[in-house]
């Protein structure tokens, strides 16, 4: 009988979107088939702590949307270098006066399969720290995760493959500090209201304001800094929300597109898809699968999402969101590199509508990652 594959799940971290990427993990775990894989639970703690993780699903779904990683006596190290024996657990509560404690053999791992969300886990971080240790891991790479978490450089990108988005603004700390004016003289030229004015590097809507006159503009900036001191101001689309699931093709195959999801609100006119609706209180949207769209405009917006994939070079999995406009124009509002993955979120959900079930899913992301070398490819 073959070995067991050792997968390092990695979740928690030290951004806002902490407690969506344990119950991420805990979707994981449960599918993940026990005869296939071997799991190493690492959870990363909000201040920044690596530590043993919970290995029963069930906990971590109890702790429900708030749930956080737990304190431990035990660190998880991860060694760098060649080979995959990296991985180790030391005391951390150590009597007075002593100042390591001893190191423990946790064992090596496979694979990585980091469940991170936003900044440090989502933008190229651990990824680049994957690389180094020598250590195969699930989804995109370095440039990747980097430019698709940046959400002014994700339009650069976008822009230059010359794919289309919304107009829109970018107010960086020191801009908005010492040229504040400029900015706000550059929204009049550019953009007409309603904007959302969003942090450039977060995820799962955090920080975001729909801003309807020029008076909401300077707070909207200023609640947005407080996730990330430097903002986007978006021109807001008419238009339906639209998402499709991109999976990496083995070998040289192309990535492949699943069906069209569609985020219709269940709320008042004007109403949009935030952190509460998201995750919170979640009867405020439901989704269409699949999307009503006419056939033609469907196989556009589904080529265009492979087309965003190898704009960015992106490996494994990244979900595109669209908007599609009353006259069936199709902007790119965004894509995530590490969607939202528990078992009730759009990209696995899109997928199992294609015929691909969310266990199959993740065999597929996880043999996607032990094909492709690490390192510069």
């Amino acid at each position: 009988m073959a070995s067991k594959i050792r997968v390092a799940l990695i979740y928690g971290g030290v951004s806002g979107e902490h407690s969506v990427s344990c119950l991420t993990a805990a979707s994981v775990m449960k599918a993940m088939d026990p005869e296939k894989y071997e799991i190493l639970p690492i959870g990363i703690r909000q201040d920044g702590t690596w530590v043993p993780g919970v290995a029963d699903p069930l906990v971590l779904e109890g702790a429900g949307a708030r749930g956080t990683v737990g304190t431990s006596d035990d660190q998880v190290l991860l060694g760098i270098g060649a080979g995959h024996d990296a991985v180790y657990s030391t005391a951390m509560s150590l009597p007075e006066g002593e100042t390591h404690g001893d190191l423990r053999e946790l064992g090596g791992v496979d694979v990585a399969f980091p469940l991170l969300h936003g900044p440090f886990g989502e933008d190229g971080t651990i990824q680049g720290m994957l690389e180094m240790a020598g250590i195969p891991y699930v989804g995109s790479g370095v440039f990747a995760s980097a430019a698709g978490m940046d959400k002014h450089f994700m339009k650069v990108v976008l822009e230059a493959a010359g794919l289309p988005v919304a107009p829109y603004v970018v107010a960086t700390a020191k801009r908005w500090r010492l040229m504040r004016d400029a900015v706000l003289e550059e929204v009049a030229a550019k953009l007409t209201y309603p904007v959302f004015v969003k942090p450039c590097r977060a995820g799962s809507s955090l920080g975001i304001t729909k801003v309807d006159t020029p008076a909401g503009l300077d707070a909207a900036v200023e609640f947005a800094q407080k996730t990330d001191p430097k903002v986007l101001i978006e021109q807001g689309v008419v238009g339906r929300e639209i998402e499709c699931a991109v999976l990496g093709g083995h070998g040289d195959a192309s990535a492949r597109a699943s069906v069209l999801g569609e985020i219709a609100l269940d709320m008042e006119p004007g109403a949009w898809y935030d952190y509460e609706t998201k995750y919170i209180q979640t009867e405020g949207f439901h989704m269409v699968i699949p999307a009503e769209i006419d056939r033609e405009v469907a196989e556009r917006m589904r080529a265009m999402a492979v087309d965003v994939f190898d704009a960015f070079e992106c490996e494994g999995m990244t979900r595109v969101d669209f908007f599609l406009t009353p006259e069936n124009h199709i902007i790119v509002n965004e894509h995530n590199t590490i969607p939202g993955f528990t078992n009730v979120s759009m990209y696995p959900i899109l997928w199992e509508h294609t015929g691909v079930t969310y266990s199959h899913l993740i065999d597929e992301l996880i043999g996607l990652a032990l094909e492709r070398p690490v390192g510069l490819r």
